[in-house]
């Protein structure tokens, strides 16, 4: 399917007021471009060097997420121009992000991914976590980072009911401490299953094979 017409229909299915991240990791940046000139802001790479190239090739009024799991030394690489970081999961990297904030002299924004899939293999804080975190964040710690909101993903599983319940988990838990702490972003969703995602209160998905089409691994 043409990129402006899979961008169509994908748009057609989602709320206004939820926020479509286009994932495009291994996807050539003359894909994003075009993507890019049909109306599409946001995209996001999960990995640092992949991001970095693009952000070198594509015009600048694209807004960059970081979506993947992030490495504490390369922070700094992205750091001058990331629009928002998906996927702090320690106390140490929210500290890394705010010294690399003073240095560059831009707050920066991030979410808490908190861990819900029932896999070993997947990142994410406890509520309990995640719940200290923000707690520090609203004493006054790390000034110059911007926590918006959580990121969760669900277990891989045709289990519709488990994926439901765990994005419910994580939804309960947003809407108890939205507006204590200020939340505005619950990024939960992905090509599979983002549709259940927004049922359980997402206002924000990312998605990348349902718009892109099969990945180029030669990228």
């Amino acid at each position: 399917m043409p990129l402006k017409d899979s961008l169509q229909t994908t748009l057609q299915t989602i709320p206004s007021e939820v926020s479509l991240i286009a994932v495009s990791k291994m996807h050539p940046a003359r894909e994003i471009e075009e993507m890019h000139s049909y109306g599409q802001i946001d995209f996001g790479e999960n990995k640092v060097q992949e991001l970095m190239g693009k952000y070198g090739q594509l015009p600048k009024s694209i807004r960059w997420h970081q979506i993947g799991h992030l490495q504490k030394n390369k922070v700094k690489y992205i750091a001058p121009f990331v629009y928002l970081i998906h996927s702090v999961d320690s106390l140490e990297l929210l500290e890394i992000i705010e010294k690399e904030a003073i240095k560059n002299n831009r707050p920066l924004a991030v979410l808490l991914q908190v861990k819900i899939a029932q896999e070993e293999s997947k990142y994410g804080l406890t509520l309990d976590s995640a719940l200290e975190l923000l707690t520090f964040k609203k004493e006054g710690k790390f000034p110059h980072v911007a926590i918006k909101g959580l990121m969760g993903m669900a277990s891989f599983t045709y289990n519709k009911e488990q994926i439901k319940a765990e994005f419910s988990y994580l939804h309960k838990f947003y809407e108890t401490h939205q507006k204590e702490f200020g939340l505005e972003i619950l990024s939960m969703g992905m090509s599979d299953d983002y549709l259940l995602a927004i049922e359980c209160g997402s206002n924000m998905v990312r998605i990348g094979s349902k718009l892109f089409g099969k990945r180029n691994y030669t990228v």
